[in-house]
């Protein structure tokens, strides 16, 4: 019962998030996108926020192909001091677009990978509804650069970047 619980509040609080983005500009995924190179564990940098990330501090995700168009996630971060955690799957459903599966969560998420660089060291991943956007990169900490222009992806398609706030990511 308190896990039908949970989803509910989950469903209602994602359903109630609010929209970061102008629905008015297109939104553009990546032409090219490697799943293979886009595997391994990501740092989130910087995020908008959503209420199923209120209070995490040293996020990360972790993808691994495990079959052809399909990755393995492990989402996780330090919560009121305790590791959480959270599995599932995503398909790639078209050009850097993913559909997420989370345990737990009963139904997919629309992720796009809006651009990754040319190493695959920095990543920006939004969805069309704008409830969500998220700078990810290799290491906890992002050169001002790729800062900039992983900013620029995400103002290129419509996010307000006013909104956005970096991630806290404690030295390992």
């Amino acid at each position: 019962m308190k896990r039908i619980f949970l989803i509910g509040l989950f469903l209602a609080l994602t359903a109630c998030g609010q929209n970061y983005r102008d629905s008015s500009v297109q939104m553009t995924s990546m032409a090219i996108f490697d799943a293979q190179k886009y595997e391994g564990l990501w740092y989130e940098v910087a995020r908008f926020p959503a209420p199923f990330q209120a209070g995490c501090t040293n996020t990360e995700a972790e993808y691994a192909v495990i079959a052809p168009g399909t990755l393995s996630v492990r989402n996780s971060c330090m919560k009121d001091g305790r590791l959480t955690v959270i599995e599932g799957s995503a398909k790639v459903v078209g050009p850097g677009r993913l559909k997420v599966r989370l345990g737990g969560v009963p139904f997919a998420g629309d992720y796009w990978v809006l651009w990754v660089d040319e190493s695959y060291r920095t990543a920006v991943v939004g969805a069309p509804s704008g409830r969500v956007g998220w700078i990810l990169n290799r290491e906890p900490q992002i050169p001002a650069d790729r800062l900039n222009a992983a900013r620029q992806v995400l103002d290129f398609n419509g996010y307000r970047l006013s909104e956005m706030v970096m991630t806290q990511q404690d030295a390992p």
